[in-house]
């Protein structure tokens, strides 16, 4: 399965280095793509935040790309909702994070690089958990719990349950050893 990393604007390199090695580990192959622009008719002036399903939907989709992760450092949010950490196409083949929250709650600036990290990678795997197919898990440390909060997105594991990998694995995809 490939993994394509679209940094939106513009998003540390670091970051991006690590969610290709780590997204590469768990779902087989990974590569980042060239930056683009997050598309200004996303942006709500009376939230001052980007509709994340406008960008979702925004998004090209590569041939070569089975799923395509779109990467930002700003604020997004959902209808209905005040913010999210990120958005999937259910099943289909688009996903997207942000860091924007992702920072917050971290003074210490090595500390504040390792979570952000952690944090991003936790959202990452959720997202593309989505467009595999899963669904919000009950189970707290399965990276397919929903966070809404970052207390919830730090107690999580950035790993599947067995029971989100048995479905996966019904799918075809076999990530026990990621």
């Amino acid at each position: 399965m490939e993994v394509c990393i679209l940094p939106l604007g513009e998003v540390e390199g670091q970051i991006l280095a690590f969610l290709n090695e780590k997204l590469s580990k768990i779902f087989g192959s990974a590569r980042i793509l060239g930056r683009s622009e997050i598309p200004e008719h996303a942006f709500n002036h009376l939230r001052m935040q980007y509709n994340s399903t406008v960008i979702l939907y925004s998004l090209p989709i590569p041939s070569r790309c089975d799923v395509v992760l779109a990467v930002l450092d700003a604020d997004i949010y959902a209808e209905g909702l005040n913010f999210v950490f990120g958005e999937a196409e259910l099943g289909g083949r688009r996903a997207i994070i942000s860091l924007f929250r992702l920072k917050w709650g971290v003074t210490e600036a090595k500390e504040a690089e390792e979570k952000l990290k952690e944090r991003a990678l936790k959202e990452a795997v959720h997202e593309i958990g989505h467009v595999l197919g899963l669904s919000h898990c009950p189970n707290r440390r399965c990276v397919m719990h929903f966070s809404n909060s970052l207390l919830d997105t730090d107690i999580k594991s950035w790993r599947f349950c067995e029971k989100c990998l048995r479905k996966l694995a019904r799918k075809g995809l076999n990530l026990e050893d990621a």
